[in-house]
């Protein structure tokens, strides 16, 4: 209870955050469209709400737990390797990480409203590869899991010490 846990591409705040804050936990929501974040400010007043990129984020503090949740995978392939070294920047030991990818390696563009959205993956050894370069330890990966909407989700833990930023 209680934890502090950094949303990446929190968008409106829901339903991710929402679902954070009704846990007990408090939120830093970080995303770079400005009327999503306007949302999330009325929405949940008690939280905090960063207009920024997360490619090149610094908070400066670490925090328990951080989610990524359908965010990454809307990066360049260089740019999500990038993340990790975010990730793990605030990333204090013991923090859990929970992201979500593609399940292979690939880009495509997709639709969302008649607008076009890209996506992009690395293939899972590589995601494994970056997260324990930068001292994460893999608890769980689960592909195309048909119980979470068909998500690709990764759930690692920075291990003890200090952080491989």
């Amino acid at each position: 209870a209680g934890a502090r846990v950094l949303d990446l591409g929190c968008g409106m705040g829901e339903p991710i955050a929402a679902y954070v804050i009704g846990q007990g936990h408090s939120v830093i929501g970080v995303d770079s469209a400005p009327s999503l974040l306007a949302m999330a400010r009325a929405r949940f007043p008690q939280s905090e709400w960063i207009e920024a990129d997360m490619r090149t984020l610094a908070l400066g503090r670490r925090v328990d737990g951080i989610l990524a949740w359908d965010s990454v995978f809307h990066l360049t392939a260089d740019d999500q390797r990038r993340m990790f070294g975010v990730f793990a920047r605030h990333a204090a030991p013991g923090t859990r990480l929970m992201f979500t990818s593609g399940p292979s390696e690939g880009e495509s563009v997709g639709e969302y409203h008649g607008e076009p959205l890209f996506h992009a993956s690395l293939g899972p050894d590589e995601y494994r590869s970056l997260l324990r370069a930068h001292g994460f330890t893999v608890d769980a990966y689960v592909a195309d899991d048909p119980a979470c909407g068909h998500h690709t989700v990764w759930l690692a833990t920075l291990s003890g010490g200090e952080s491989h930023a």
